[in-house]
């Protein structure tokens, strides 16, 4: 892989990329920007800075297209519902200290060209929506909440919403401590809806037709990230988490069981990039940070892998990472594209570049 370009961005915690009229745009949501005087912590820094919208120009690449007013930006999702394109954006905090975790977060509608408020939602320390669809009827998952050593906890559980013709109201609470990812996907007919909590045991939910239903607990915690795939003719589940082993699970028929510990601690979140013939492909890993929020340590190197001959999930690529969060891919002109969002640099500082790849 070759980086080409970098985009000046301010704690970048997630890259959303989509087609739209014909034009590719890039959707970054950033956490804070650095307050000159103030000591370096991941934990400070000025919430109130823009959601970034960048549009694909060919040979001049990424282009500031358009700022979304956000606070503590935390993820981006587009979706779909007929003809009509939607980006929500999640929202950790508000203020430049002190901080409220009891904010807003936006759905957003494409409209042109532009992305236009579309419906705003009362949430608390959220990191992620997921969009899925069963049946024809759209979903819109929330992870949220957070769990601190010693201090008293709000309640505020992850939540999936259903869309009822004209927005977004909630449908089903999901037990949580401190949400943080989600997964929409499908084996031999069933839907599933993986939950990553980052403090108590992470689950595996099955629709039953009503509701989604407690399906499968994971033992490991601080999960932070799911990503499912196919190849070989198998379903594959990888599970990142913050403090520790990133691991693949394999469906075995009736349930996800242990095929592989990928890595130690510090994962964040995956890209697959399925080969052309949709049977094999390569597995981003994205490494965020070791240590604590208090020490954290951010300069990584985050993993490519492929499925090797002998069936183990084998690294083929590293590449640098500072306080890495997210990733996604693309074709344009015939070639391969991967953006990767870095969120803290080395000195613990909110202004780091992410970066854009020719694979």
């Amino acid at each position: 892989m070759e980086r080409i370009a970098q985009l000046d961005t301010h704690g970048a915690r997630a890259v959303e990329t989509f087609v739209h009229g014909g034009e590719r745009y890039l959707v970054v949501p950033q956490l804070a920007a650095d307050v000159p005087g103030q000591p370096a912590s991941m934990m400070l820094g000025n919430s109130e800075v823009d959601t970034l919208v960048y549009r694909w120009a060919d040979e001049a690449g990424f282009t500031l297209h358009q700022r979304l007013p956000a606070h503590g930006g935390e993820d981006a999702e587009h979706f779909r519902i007929g003809e009509r394109l939607f980006v929500a954006i999640a929202h950790l905090r508000s203020g430049a200290g002190p901080y409220d975790l009891r904010t807003t977060s936006d759905i957003y509608e494409m409209r042109g060209d532009r992305l236009e408020l579309f419906q705003r939602l009362d949430t608390y320390a959220a990191k992620q929506w997921k969009h899925g669809e069963i049946g024809g009827r759209h979903f819109l998952a929330l992870a949220q909440g957070v769990a601190l050593p010693g201090e008293p906890r709000v309640p505020a559980p992850s939540t999936v919403y259903a869309w009822n013709g004209e927005r977004f109201e909630p449908f089903q609470e999901v037990d949580s401590a401190w949400g943080y990812n989600w997964a929409f996907f499908e084996v031999a007919g069933q839907h599933f809806l993986a939950y990553a909590d980052q403090s108590a045991p992470s689950q595996i939910l099955r629709w039953d037709g009503e509701r989604f239903a407690p399906f499968q607990t994971l033992e490991q915690k601080t999960g932070r990230a799911f990503c499912h795939f196919r190849a070989r003719g198998e379903d594959w589940l990888a599970f990142a988490c913050l403090h520790d082993q990133t691991v693949m699970l394999r469906w075995n028929g009736t349930r996800f069981a242990l095929h592989q510990a990928l890595s130690g601690p510090g994962g964040r979140e995956f890209e697959w990039i399925p080969d052309a013939d949709g049977d094999e492909g390569h597995l981003v890993q994205v490494n965020f940070l070791l240590g604590t929020r208090e020490a954290p340590q951010p300069s990584l190197n985050s993993l490519i892998r492929r499925l090797d001959a002998q069936g183990q999930w084998s690294v083929v690529e590293e590449f640098p990472t500072s306080g890495g969060t997210d990733a996604c891919s693309f074709h344009a002109g015939g070639q391969r594209y991967l953006v990767v969002a870095n969120s803290l640099s080395a000195e613990v500082r909110f202004r780091t570049p992410s970066h854009v790849y020719r694979l």
